[in-house]
């Protein structure tokens, strides 16, 4: 650091600043798209998916590994060997969901895509959650929902 400088000179200067730099892309945060143009491409049956650690179909690395959402080919990521993204360029099959965090990526859109609101998806989320942990997944909050308990004839506010 040169002399005279100060490493407060980098700080965010006002509050939305600093909200940017912890939710925003300084800090990795991605957000993933709630909707894809390349959903019509999806297996017709991802209920039935291979186990998470399924080895790469091409070189039989354990680790890092995605599942293609158009044929269910298994194949490393590009930390490895790149055969997912050789896939992609092959085959135009965009979709495909990381065995190591479950995050669905678009390789067309180059955007991750959030599987727990994009009813298609859903279920393979699902799967591949019970699949890895041997439980379900956590529900996820929605806030300002309306819960209705029938039998009392009350509601609550999911607040």
């Amino acid at each position: 650091m040169a002399t005279g400088t100060s490493s407060l000179s980098s700080l965010p200067a006002t509050a939305e600043d600093e909200i940017l730099m912890l939710y925003g892309s300084d800090s990795g945060w991605v957000e993933p798209k709630s909707y894809c143009d390349h959903l019509d491409s999806l297996s017709s049956d991802l209920i039935h998916i291979p186990t998470p650690d399924t080895p790469c179909n091409r070189c039989q690395h354990p680790v890092e590994n995605w599942l293609c959402l158009c044929c269910k080919e298994v194949l490393c990521s590009r930390f490895v060997n790149k055969h997912m993204i050789e896939h992609y360029k092959l085959t135009d099959h965009s979709l495909v969901l990381s065995f190591s965090d479950l995050s669905v990526w678009c390789f067309s859109c180059n955007a991750y895509l959030d599987a727990q609101v994009i009813r298609p998806l859903q279920s393979v989320h699902f799967t591949a959650y019970v699949l890895k942990f041997n439980e379900p997944p956590p529900l996820r909050a929605v806030d300002g929902v309306q819960i209705t308990d029938n039998r009392a004839g009350r509601s609550s506010s999911g607040n």
